[in-house]
């Protein structure tokens, strides 16, 4: 299943890309985050069912969420598909594997988690990875931007918020819950932008891919790939999960040549080992 998770996850930019063929960004990552919601609402009804005791909810349990199903699902998805429309698959796809780093950082300004000498070299070690990936030769030349990856790199760190702050939360309730919650008050965020873009577009243009690509981000990527991932978190121990992230950026980079004909320059394959080795040493710290 985690194997499963990790090929769509992958997938995902190749996606995202056809998606931005047919449907504007700004219009894009709210209609995800909304598709999604609506996917995820018999899952929350069966999650309900399924319960054995009846869970106290705090007003700040739902001010939390909500807040942060503004940073984790309408900002993310948003940022994302903002930078994967001027970036290309392998960049996005690196620029994402550190959000491992992120959280730790995150995670430590909480006092969640301790910074050491190795996790800092290892920080160090991924960031020249970024550096080596937007400063080498024929970045413009295969759809890569400084833009596109500080979008993605935002929302990275949008998500990453919403690991970090909600791990309190997710420690009292079910996970499925939780994400079904936060992801309908993302959707009820983005909702303004979702009708100002949706009054000025012609759905009925939208040919069979556009709508597929939707479909996947929003049912394969969004509700079917956390499901698996919380699923796996309570079988498997979590290092033995965070291994197969490191696959990802490997698999997109292949895909997007293989389907997108993004070549894979010695650019991407110098910084690609220094993002996945720092990534891979800060998780060893």
């Amino acid at each position: 299943m985690v194997s499963v998770m990790t090929l769509i996850w992958a997938l995902n930019f190749i996606f995202a890309k056809i998606a931005l063929r047919s449907f504007p960004p700004l219009l894009l990552g709210p209609l995800r985050a909304a598709t999604a919601a609506v996917l995820l609402a018999p899952v929350y009804a069966w999650a309900r069912l399924r319960q054995k005791t009846e869970e106290t909810w705090t007003l700040r349990d739902v001010v939390v969420l909500s807040v942060l199903g503004v940073f984790g699902i309408t900002l993310n998805q948003v940022f994302f598909v903002l930078g994967m429309k001027s970036t290309s698959v392998a960049h996005a796809a690196l620029v994402i594997a550190t959000t491992p780093l992120q959280v730790m950082l995150l995670a430590a300004m909480r006092g969640q988690e301790r910074i050491t000498p190795r996790k800092v070299g290892g920080m160090a070690v991924a960031i020249g990875g970024i550096a080596v990936l937007n400063l080498g030769p024929g970045r413009d030349l295969h759809g890569a931007t400084l833009g596109g990856d500080l979008f993605v790199l935002m929302g990275s760190l949008c998500f990453s918020l919403y690991t970090v702050f909600g791990k309190e939360v997710c420690g009292r309730h079910d996970v499925i819950k939780v994400n079904a919650i936060g992801y309908a008050a993302g959707a009820l965020a983005g909702a303004p932008l979702l009708a100002q873009q949706a009054m000025r577009f012609d759905f009925a243009a939208v040919p069979g891919a556009g709508w597929w690509a939707l479909a996947y981000m929003a049912l394969l990527s969004s509700v079917v790939c956390y499901l698996i991932f919380y699923y796996a978190l309570n079988h498997l121990p979590a290092s033995r999960v965070a291994v197969f992230s490191y696959l990802q950026p490997v698999i997109a980079s292949v895909a997007g040549l293989a389907i997108l004909s993004e070549p894979i320059t010695g650019a991407v394959a110098a910084g690609g080992l220094l993002v996945l080795s720092g990534v891979w040493i800060t998780g060893r710290g």
